[in-house]
């Protein structure tokens, strides 16, 4: 039987529930930004009112208001936006058991099984667009193909509050004429590197050597070649069903930029608290660290190195990105944002190769120490154990860890 997938977006999410939650600010162009007094002040979404006077999202407000004097700027509402999210995955779940988040406010549904043919997919997409409108006062655009990849594609394709479809028989024709750095996979960097190979389109991609591919980009070159010749064979993953957690990571931007390398050890062990206690909770260990950092001319550079111990040690997980960075980071330019990730994530109990020149007993009693600071933080709190250090003027945004301290009467109750 031909799969149906469809992959469903809503349009201009944030901007568009500010503007459902207002109806004054309806037709008006309307942008959703963060702080700018804790320098978060890029633009997140945006109206399509603030599309046409060229508002991109990711610029900085203040170019954003160059352009379009007469933006309105509202603060995002994160907790609202996951409650839409919830309700439209309720929506979805009416017309297939398997619906795959991707993010807030991307879906796929695979609805083979539940509509005999595209005919019937297309009028599930209209009643999913009119449901939409009429119960979140919000639209969606809408792909429909054979695969999650061309699905994705042709939901980009369509236009506000439509549905766009491809077909086996015509995916040729509608896709393979489009740059190849639209389909889903290829960012600005691999699409720059394809065209320096003359591969501009995906039907030029669809042509190469599937083993040259390879050669060139390694598994994602034989991952290239099998989107653009319609072969992807992913899954939708049941409805409800959570995902393998592949990395945790906490990043910030700073409230100014930072100058020196003590700075950045602070923001580092500050961030890695938050990663420790989230792999503490999920029973995974790191096995290896990456960290991405921002400078003031807002170039974003990526670094990652092995441990020598995998661990879910906050303190190991912030030497090891200090120790990245030192080594990697040239101070051309000051700091505006930090993040650090753990990656190459397994199971605490999954058996490890040892190496003679670790001192385990060491990091065992590391892990013993951390355990106990977290149960104190999970009591009374996030601030009721610091590192000396992280007690010193920051330049760490104060929303950049969760949970405030609670007052002496709530130890009390407890």
């Amino acid at each position: 039987m031909e799969r149906i997938i469809i992959h469903s977006d809503m349009n201009s999410c944030y901007a568009s529930i500010e503007c459902s939650l207002n109806p004054e600010l309806k037709g008006k162009p309307v942008a959703v930004g963060g702080s700018r007094e804790e320098r978060h002040g890029i633009i997140l979404a945006k109206s399509e009112e603030a599309k046409r006077c060229g508002v991109k999202t990711g610029e900085v407000i203040w170019q954003a208001q160059k352009k379009c004097p007469d933006l309105i700027v509202v603060p995002p509402h994160f907790d609202i936006y996951s409650e839409y999210s919830r309700l439209a995955s309720h929506i979805y779940s009416d017309y297939s058991d398997r619906v795959e988040p991707m993010g807030l406010d991307e879906v796929w549904c695979d609805l083979t099984g539940y509509a005999k043919s595209y005919a019937e997919a297309e009028a599930m997409a209209d009643e999913i667009r009119e449901r939409f409108r009429s119960e979140l006062g919000i639209t969606v655009s809408v792909g429909i193909s054979f695969n999650k990849i061309f699905a994705k594609l042709c939901s980009d394709l369509a236009g506000r509050d439509e549905s766009f479809t491809v077909t086996r028989d015509n995916f040729r024709e509608k896709l393979w004429p489009l740059p190849v750095s639209s389909m889903m996979g290829i960012g600005s960097r691999t699409g720059r590197k394809l065209e320096g190979y003359c591969i501009k389109t995906i039907g030029d991609l669809a042509a190469c050597d599937e083993k040259w591919l390879r050669s060139i980009f390694g598994v994602v070159g034989s991952d290239m070649y099998r989107n653009a010749n319609g072969l992807d064979r992913s899954a939708v993953s049941v409805f409800g069903e959570l995902p393998e957690v592949k990395s945790i990571g906490h990043g910030i931007t700073c409230r100014e930029d930072l100058t020196d390398n003590e700075q950045v050890w602070r923001v580092f062990l500050s961030l890695s608290q938050n990663i420790g206690r989230r792999l503490k909770n999920e029973g995974l260990i790191a096995a290896a660290v990456q960290i991405s950092v921002r400078d003031n001319s807002l170039v974003t550079k990526q670094f990652q190195c092995e441990l020598s111990i995998a661990t879910r040690s906050s303190y190991e997980i912030a030497s090891a990105a200090y120790e990245l960075f030192k080594k990697q980071y040239r101070w051309q330019n000051n700091v505006r944002a930090l993040t650090v990730r753990a990656i190459s994530l397994c199971k605490e109990d999954t058996p490890l190769q040892l190496d003679l020149y670790n001192d385990y007993r060491r990091h065992d009693r590391k892990m013993k120490i951390e355990d106990a600071v977290l149960e104190l933080r999970r009591r009374f709190g996030e601030g009721a154990v610091k590192n000396c250090c992280l007690m010193l003027e920051d330049k760490i945004p104060a929303d950049s860890n969760a949970k405030p301290v609670p007052f002496m009467r709530d130890f009390r109750k407890k």
